[in-house]
């Protein structure tokens, strides 16, 4: 599975505005809701929240995988944010995040969920391929260096 392949560049946001955890939750969830046309929002947050709420998904380097499921979308869909300023998210290292990449699946499945999640996990291990993401200056710069770095690392 390539992140390419659940990403659309609608999905991706430059300038992501927040002040805290749930703020930068509720920014993605629009997101998502806006690039794939969900009307129920309200559900998708409130499983991001509870899931939250077992443990930061803020994995520390200025990175967060926040992801749930909901029987609000019908395939497994991906969204990336990025802060300029950096949000606090309670990462495990205390640090803010700017890349958020959020992660949303269908309730009734668990294999393309956990594979995407070790993918992005494997993408964001690189510090320096985050870096080159906050650097990007549009969505499609973004969508396009995901691309190259899947099949340059042959993912």
């Amino acid at each position: 599975m390539k992140i390419s392949e659940i990403l659309n560049p609608r999905g991706i946001k430059i300038g992501l505005e927040a002040h805290s955890k749930d703020q930068a939750l509720k920014a993605l969830v629009d997101i998502l809701a806006s690039a794939e046309k969900i009307d129920d929002s309200k559900s998708i947050l409130k499983a991001l929240i509870e899931r939250e709420n077992l443990g930061s998904t803020g994995i520390g380097q200025g990175i967060a995988i926040p992801h749930g499921k909901t029987d609000k979308v019908n395939k497994l869909v991906a969204i990336l944010g990025v802060s300029q300023k950096g949000i606090n998210f309670d990462a495990l290292d205390g640090e803010v995040v700017y890349v958020f990449f959020l992660l949303v699946a269908p309730k009734d499945t668990t294999g393309p969920h956990l594979k995407a999640l070790a993918q992005i996990s494997r993408l964001l291990r690189d510090s320096y391929f985050c870096e080159l993401i906050r650097k990007c200056s549009t969505p499609e710069e973004i969508f396009n260096l995901i691309k190259s770095e899947e099949e340059r690392k042959h993912f």
